[in-house]
């Protein structure tokens, strides 16, 4: 996405990890910003997380002013999230004015204004010295004003006082029915509208957020998926990134000798993407796991994604053909995460899975198996959700392993997360599990691998307690009886 110079407009960074990316930059520098949104949607700790990063990764400090809660509920509702207020106000770096309005006490006049609220707002902003400031929210401060000229007046006064104290500041508000604030006025005089929604679909809840204008600036018009963790408030700018990603020519190991052979470059390259499909039971996981086990012997820190078994079972279960993954998991080289596809929608996993890998900086990431997530989405959800996995992968140079489980019969229209996924796969290595006198055989084929040449003929392949072995043209099913 490309961002606007702040020498030509200048911007302040939000605070939110993510966001300063949609908005090409951040906030309009010395500008309000509104915030809007439904009861629950996240608007106060935004406001105070744009408070709280600015003045631990800028040192700028900042005024929060509450027309709802007092500094004590504020203060108590943030901590869980790792932000202290009362340092932050001991330090002299935060200012929390609890300002409330009693409708009793606005008369009807017509000569209502703010005169007594910019008074007690400077003197904050001056004690301290502030560059940004928060109001939240603004309903309570317009709430007793009925008459249509003075409240558009009064708001237009407000934002203009604002700008001319020369503070960037994010004023949040409620949604109106048909409107995006209650008022439907604070948006249009105001320079950046941010619409946060909070939406429940077949009982999974999901947070998003939309830029519905910003003046002056390119950014992102999507509806892109926010989290709220421990962490606070974190958004998803991932959506369609342009194919100018780095390409790599050095060649890595599959983990075993026998599959790179099949390769005419000997493995595969570094930064691509491999999708294994196959039947239950064909070896899927077993690939996976040898593929994680070859990135840790490299010293590559390495993601496992499972969305069907625990951590402790995994390493378990391919102990059993000699894959050991344990020193790698207590060196904590190994990260695996495991998680039911039903915990959440699918924005939300791909948001954790983002999260996940800006923390650890893997080289390697595995997902087993992407096809889990068709449950809790259609076809086009799952492509698009992994479009803009398989997209942050690349740019990031990070090989990826995906699995897939796929019909006994084998591919059909009916494995739809192959159908969404195989075009997008450097390389694709097809399992099956087929019955020949009277017993189980197991193949191999690779289908397609981008910029290499690569065997085509399906090989039979047998699993003992040594691992996988591939079996020669020539070879007799009598090996098949070795197979665990």
């Amino acid at each position: 996405m490309k961002q606007i110079s702040n020498d030509v407009f200048p911007k302040i960074s939000t605070g939110i990890d993510g966001l300063d990316e949609v908005t090409g930059g951040g906030f309009p520098k010395d500008r309000p910003t509104i915030v809007c949104g439904s009861a629950g949607c996240g608007k106060t700790l935004f406001g105070i997380q744009f408070l709280a990063k600015g003045i631990s990764e800028h040192n700028e400090p900042g005024v929060f002013m509450s027309f709802e809660e007092s500094k004590t509920d504020l203060a108590q509702n943030v901590r869980s999230l790792g932000i202290d207020l009362e340092k932050l106000i001991a330090d002299k770096k935060l200012r929390i004015d609890h300002v409330q309005f009693e409708r009793s006490e606005i008369e009807e006049t017509g000569e209502y204004d703010l005169e007594a609220l910019f008074i007690r707002l400077n003197h904050a902003i001056e004690s301290i010295g502030a560059k940004r400031v928060v109001l939240d929210t603004i309903e309570s401060l317009f709430g007793g004003i009925d008459n249509a000229a003075v409240l558009r007046s009064e708001i237009r006064r407000l934002f203009r006082w604002l700008k001319e104290k020369g503070v960037t500041a994010v004023i949040t508000g409620e949604r109106g029915d048909k409107t995006l604030t209650r008022q439907g006025l604070e948006e249009y005089v105001s320079d950046c509208v941010i619409l946060l929604d909070f939406r429940v679909i077949d009982q999974i809840a999901t947070r998003r957020l939309r830029i519905v204008k910003y003046r002056g600036s390119t950014h992102g018009t999507n509806e892109y998926p926010f989290l709220i963790d421990e962490n606070g408030i974190s958004v998803l700018p991932i959506t369609s990134l342009k194919l100018d990603h780095k390409i790599y020519k050095q060649i890595i190991s599959t983990g075993l000798a026998e599959i790179d052979g099949l390769f005419s470059k000997a493995g595969v390259y570094k930064g691509s993407s491999i999708l294994v499909t196959g039947s239950a039971g064909t070896a899927k996981t077993i690939l996976a796991s040898y593929f994680t086990q070859e990135s840790c012997r490299r010293n590559e820190q390495t993601l496992y994604f499972a969305f069907e078994e625990s951590p402790e079972q995994l390493v378990r279960n391919v102990q059993s053909v000699g894959i050991n993954l344990n020193p790698f998991v207590r060196s904590k080289k190994l990260i695996i995460h495991s998680s039911r596809p039903s915990l959440q929608g699918l924005e939300m996993h791909l948001l954790i899975l983002y999260k996940m890998i800006e923390q650890y900086k893997p080289q390697t990431v595995i997902v087993d198996p992407i096809s889990s997530l068709i449950s809790i989405g259609t076809a086009g959800e799952v492509r698009d959700m992994l479009v803009r996995l398989i997209d942050l992968l690349k740019i990031k140079g990070i090989n990826a392993f995906f699995t897939s489980l796929t019909h006994e019969e084998g591919l059909d229209q009916k494995d739809q997360t192959v159908n969404a996924i195989s075009s997008l796969a450097d390389t694709w290595i097809d399992l099956g599990n087929i019955k020949q006198d009277n017993q189980r055989v197991r193949n191999f084929r690779v289908v397609k691998s981008r910029g290499m040449g690569h065997e085509t003929e399906t090989r039979q392949f047998i699993i003992t307690d040594k691992g996988i072995k591939l079996l020669g043209t020539k070879e007799n099913s009598e090996n098949n009886k070795k197979s665990k």
